[in-house]
C-alpha cells in the first residue's frame, strides 16, 4: 500500500499527477461514491485503482456488470494496466454480475454484501462497477441499507467503491447516500473548443492530507491509460 507524507495509508492511482489531486490517494477503510456521465472515464480510474492497489501488494476483488472476466483482463492490458499476473495468482478475483429488469433490488443488493462477507480476510479493495441498473430500479430504503452495510465493513479497513450513473440517483438520495461515503469523486464530459475532454471532479475525500475540491482534466490514450491534460491546456 502507499503511504503519504503524514503517515496516512492509502490506495494509489499509480499515478502521481492523479493522487495529488486527490490529496494523496483514497485512505484505506473508505467507502467511496465514484458517479458520472456515460463515457465520462468512471470505468478506467476504477481501473487504475485496481492496479494502484495490485502493485501496492494489496488483494483486490472487482465486480463488474459490463465486462466479462476475458474482456476486463483485455480492457486494462490495452491501457497499459496490465494484471494478468496478480489474477493468476489469486490477488485479483473478478466477479462478472448480471441483472436484469426483473432482478429484485433488494435480494441483489443481499447476495453482493454476503459475497463481500465471504471474500478473502485480505481482500482490502472492491469495486462494484457498476450500480446504475440496481440503483434505478431499486426503492430508497435498500438503497440506504446496502451503502450503509458496505459503511461498515469499511469501518473494518475494506475499501469499497460503488460506481453508478448521475441520473441513478435523485438529488435528495444522492445527498443522503454522499453523507454515508468517505469520498465522492464526480466525472463528466466538457467541451474545450472543438474537442470533449474527460473531468473528475474531487468532490470529497475525508481524512485526506491535503486539500481536495480539485478539478483533473484527462484523456484516455490506448497503451498509456489516464493522461492528464493541464487546466491551461483544456481550456485553450
Amino acid at each position: 500500500m502507499a503511504v503519504t507524507e503524514l503517515g496516512t495509508k492509502v490506495i494509489s492511482t499509480g499515478n502521481n499527477e492523479i493522487d495529488k489531486k486527490l490529496g494523496g490517494g483514497i485512505p484505506l477503510g473508505s467507502l467511496v461514491l465514484m458517479e458520472g456521465q456515460s463515457d465520462a472515464g468512471k470505468s478506467v480510474v476504477c481501473q487504475h485503482f485496481t492496479f494502484g492497489a495490485l502493485t501496492s501488494n494489496l488483494n483486490m476483488a472487482y465486480y463488474t456488470t459490463e465486462n466479462t472476466v476475458k474482456s476486463l483482463l483485455s480492457q486494462m492490458a490495452s491501457l497499459n494496466l496490465d494484471i494478468t499476473d496478480y489474477f493468476l495468482c489469486d490477488r485479483m478475483r473478478i466477479y462478472p454480475v448480471v441483472t436484469t429488469e426483473d432482478s429484485n433490488t433488494r435480494e441483489v443488493f443481499a447476495s453482493l454484501l454476503d459475497h463481500f462477507d465471504h471474500l478473502p480476510v485480505d481482500t482490502k479493495l472492491i469495486i462494484v462497477d457498476s450500480l446504475t441498473g440496481l440503483l434505478t430500479h431499486g426503492d430508497e430504503r435498500s438503497t440506504i441499507d446496502f451503502f450503509s452495510s458496505c459503511k461498515r465493513m469499511c469501518d473494518y479497513g475494506r475499501t469499497i467503491v460503488c460506481v453508478c450513473h448521475s441520473y441513478a440517483f435523485e438529488d435528495k438520495m444522492l445527498i443522503r447516500v454522499r453523507s454515508l461515503c468517505d469520498a465522492h469523486l464526480v466525472l463528466r464530459m466538457e467541451q474545450t473548443g472543438d474537442r470533449l475532454i474527460k473531468v473528475m471532479e474531487v468532490a470529497k475525500v475525508r481524512n485526506a492530507d491535503q486539500s481536495t475540491g480539485n478539478i483533473i482534466s484527462f484523456d484516455v490514450e490506448p497503451g498509456l491509460g489516464m493522461k492528464i491534460i493541464p487546466l491551461s491546456k483544456a481550456k485553450a
